[in-house]
């Protein structure tokens, strides 16, 4: 395809998406569906394109003083992937293929002069220019759905718009080094041939950094280290979340949410293979990849109880030294990735993800034996998915208290010095850990700790 029919494609993707409300891999699979002659690298183009459209979506609608799908995609092309108004009117105009020429206004918008400075990332030494630059709501300034600015609000107070939009920049491609399987030196090294590089907080963790807007990430699951097992795909939130198991070698640990096993496997590696390892999902379906996951990556104290087959958790009421609980959510922590999430969200998903996470810390408390302890981990920046829930399980759990979630990420043996000082800066008033973008350079995330007595 023509770069000027992709455009005209990533118009129509958008506009079903923003119609329908459904995933935009569902919108962009229908289109495709009708477009035999477009290949994987059109497919992707205008993935990529939609995607970066999404995740400024507010603010690209306030350059253009319009919110069309049209205005948003014209806008990307210019203010996201770095094209000249020029370039943007030629291909818009090109026949047959383009969406069709630029209106005066168009020209005009996408010719401003102070369009590089707006559309900066805010991240790092740049945020307080950022702020002082960008004078729009904050739900504009941070690409959000507006409806959500009291609960910004309330976890990020006047860095409300930063903190968003820094959850509205393209993500890095985060790697763990898989210590069952080779020396994280070595696992490194193999790594240079997709520009991966250590990150100095974690000594078991990797970074390709994030693509330019129009090109696509390395592809490392086909390089020969990650097909050893030596690497898994993991981003540095989540990696930190795992770490804060704490010390469990030799200790029977459950993780409850297991879902695809991101973070299974990171326990079995931090657990040194010794010990008992449970994986348990309601939803088996999620469970499917781990089998050949945890081959892979040498993983041999793993059991997995998979509801399709009948298999419960009824026999480790009361004896497990550790349950995990990555909980479900939003997922807003994730928006970097993810940016079509945050336009679908409602406040009835938020209520009903309330309600599932009190009930999965309910479950998980039934297994931890006393004296043993509970990780409650979200991919969510809400504090009513995060601090409160864990207020609300306390009051009904006396028996638990909570404790610094750094010290058991220090207990794992590692966390470097600059890791350390980094999630100090992360810590709530509780002793959880809130990570996000602007912070870490990683997916938000919220971990807490608790103890049984």
């Amino acid at each position: 395809m023509r770069d000027s029919g992709r455009i005209a494609a990533a118009i129509d993707v958008l506009t079903d998406f923003e119609t329908r409300r459904v995933p935009l891999k569902t919108a962009l699979a229908d289109w495709a569906r009708g477009a035999r002659y477009a290949g994987a690298k059109d497919r992707a183009w205008i993935s990529g394109l939609c995607l970066d459209a999404l995740r400024k979506r507010n603010s690209l609608a306030q350059a253009m003083g319009d919110d069309s799908a049209r205005s948003a995609i014209l806008a990307a092309l210019r203010f996201s992937w770095g094209m000249s108004a020029e370039t943007v009117a030629s291909l818009a105009a090109e026949e047959p293929h383009g969406p069709g020429a630029l209106t005066a206004d168009e020209k005009a918008r996408l010719s401003s002069e102070d369009s590089d400075e707006n559309f900066s990332s805010p991240c790092g030494a740049r945020e307080a220019e950022f702020e002082n630059r960008l004078n729009l709501p904050a739900y504009i300034a941070g690409d959000f759905p507006e409806w959500l600015t009291p609960h910004m609000a309330r976890v990020f107070g006047d860095k409300t718009a930063v903190e968003g939009a820094a959850l509205a920049e393209r993500a890095d491609v985060d790697l763990r080094l898989n210590t069952l399987k080779a020396e994280p030196e070595k696992a490194l090294a193999a790594l240079a041939v997709v520009g991966a590089g250590a990150v100095p907080y974690l000594s078991t963790a990797a970074r390709i950094p994030a693509p330019d807007a129009s090109d696509r990430a390395p592809a490392v699951t086909i390089i020969p280290a990650f097909n050893k097992g030596w690497v898994e795909v993991q981003d540095l939130g989540s990696q930190i979340a795992a770490l804060a198991a704490g010390e469990t070698k030799g200790a029977q640990v459950l993780d409850l949410c297991a879902g695809g096993g991101g973070k299974t496997l990171a326990l079995a590696a931090l657990m040194e293979n010794t010990g008992q390892l449970y994986a348990y999902d309601e939803d088996a379906r999620r469970l499917q990849p781990l089998y050949e996951r945890s081959q892979r990556a040498g993983v041999r104290n793993l059991q997995i109880r998979n509801p399709a087959g009948g298999e419960g958790l009824d026999d480790l009421d009361g004896k497990m030294d550790l349950v995990f609980v990555d909980a479900p959510c939003t997922g807003s922590g994730t928006w970097r990735r993810h940016p079509d999430t945050k336009w679908r969200l409602t406040p009835q998903q938020l209520e009903r993800r309330m309600a599932e996470q009190d009930s999965v810390l309910d479950a998980g408390a039934r297994y931890v034996k006393p004296g043993g302890r509970l990780v409650f981990v979200t991919c969510s920046i809400f504090m009513e998915e995060c601090e409160d829930r864990v207020a609300s399980f306390l009051s009904r759990h006396p028996d638990f208290s909570q404790t610094q979630a750094l010290d058991a990420v220090g207990a794992s043996g590692l966390l470097m010095e600059a890791g350390r000082d980094a999630l100090e800066a992360c810590k709530t008033p509780e002793g959880a850990l809130r990570i996000t973008p602007l912070r870490l350079r990683a997916d938000g995330f919220f971990v807490a700790t608790l103890a049984r007595a």
